[in-house]
């Protein structure tokens, strides 16, 4: 009875540790897949102020293995709406972004479009959106602003430092937090008259299938290759570097779950060393009994320690079967629903091989600690 008592704590330890890390990993592909689906596979940023000449651009936009090119600029500009203003973050972007890029499904109100007919338009991260109070229904304009490279500089008119152009918002768009409280999207041209940029901050690429690897990924050596062609005048990152804090926060955020649950593990299994010193105690007279028979000390503390890591790895493989099935219930079925209006109805999950594995050498190499502390002087 104490055995089979320990093992089921064993057991919903490693089930516990499954559905968690299958879930986490669930989660992470999804944020990846949002992430993804509006980075580009490459994208290409001057260094040291160099700004992008159009040979530079002619050659890139005559690559054979580039599917898409946009040019991009983004600049921090003064944002008037109504009576309500902020500081925010414009990305203008070129007639072929819409093409290039999916965004239908980020879009909450109205559509992605940077003009209808000959009027620009803008569209508003959702943050954004409501500290302005914007509404895609009503006709009042949006004023974007950004300092005048003015010879003189007159303090009594302050407004009169500023250029300004007239857009109306379009659509509303969520991709992130971060993105939404900060960006806006306008045409490329209006944001270069306004900001009297000429050039733009950043390419982005995206590539033909055969340059992309099995993993979604840039082949290296295509990366390597074009980084080579355009000089250290220039940065090419792919979307792994493009949001390289983000990853490693997602891969640092595993390993501290796994370390945690480990240990909740490892408290779990001193119910196994409880219950091997409790049988040791119990069995004592047939110890001694195969003590008379001639049985060593140490054959005898082999039984107890081959009982004790029995015993783990029984509640060790129960508990990660019962964590499987639990985890193809929901993957199938989605038992579980997520709260609130999210990109999925129901929890994520995403069963990792290399997770089973570590588990069940995790659990195992604690299973066969606690087997061997008990027997250790517990038999004489």
């Amino acid at each position: 009875m104490i055995s089979i008592i320990s093992a089921a704590g064993i057991a919903i330890g490693c089930a516990s540790l499954v559905i968690i890390l299958s879930i986490y990993n669930g989660f992470d592909d999804l944020v990846k897949q949002l992430y993804n689906s509006t980075t580009a596979d490459l994208q290409i940023s001057s260094s040291k102020g160099k700004s992008f000449d159009a040979e530079v651009l002619a050659q890139l936009r005559s690559n054979e293995s580039i599917a898409s090119y946009n040019e991009i600029l983004e600049e921090n500009i003064f944002l008037i709406y109504g009576n309500k203003h902020s500081v925010v973050t414009a990305r203008g972007v070129d007639s072929l972004y819409e093409k290039a890029v999916s965004l239908d499904n980020y879009i909450v109100d109205g559509k992605f479009a940077m003009y209808e007919g000959k009027s620009a338009r803008m569209v508003l991260g959702y943050g954004v959106a409501g500290m302005l109070s914007a509404n895609i229904k009503f006709l009042t304009p949006l004023q974007a602003m950004y300092p005048a490279n003015a010879d003189t500089v007159d303090f009594s008119n302050p407004m009169g430092m500023l250029k300004s152009r007239i857009l109306f918002p379009s659509g509303i768009i969520s991709i992130d937090d971060n993105f939404d409280s900060r960006y806006v999207f306008m045409p490329l041209n209006i944001l270069q008259d306004l900001t009297g940029r000429k050039t733009v901050s950043s390419v982005e690429l995206r590539l033909k299938p055969e340059y992309i690897s099995s993993d979604g990924a840039v082949k290296s050596a295509y990366q390597k290759n074009l980084s080579k062609q355009l000089g250290d005048d220039f940065i090419v990152k792919n979307r792994y570097q493009q949001n390289e804090s983000l990853y490693k926060v997602l891969t640092y955020e595993k390993m501290a779950v796994y370390a945690i649950l480990i240990f909740v593990m490892l408290i779990i299994s001193c119910n196994a060393l409880g219950s091997l010193s409790m049988l040791i105690i119990d069995k004592s007279d047939d110890i001694e009994i195969l003590r008379s028979m001639g049985a060593t000390a140490s054959t005898v503390k082999r039984i107890f320690r081959l009982e004790g890591w029995m015993i783990s790895m029984f509640g060790t493989i129960i508990g990660i079967v019962i964590g499987l099935v639990i985890c193809y219930i929901q993957t199938k079925y989605g038992i579980v629903k997520l709260p609130g209006n999210f990109v999925v109805d129901a929890y994520p999950v995403k069963v990792l091989w290399t997770d089973m594995v570590l588990i069940f050498t995790a659990v195992a190499a604690i299973g066969g600690l606690m087997a061997y502390l008990p027997t250790k002087n517990g038999i004489k």
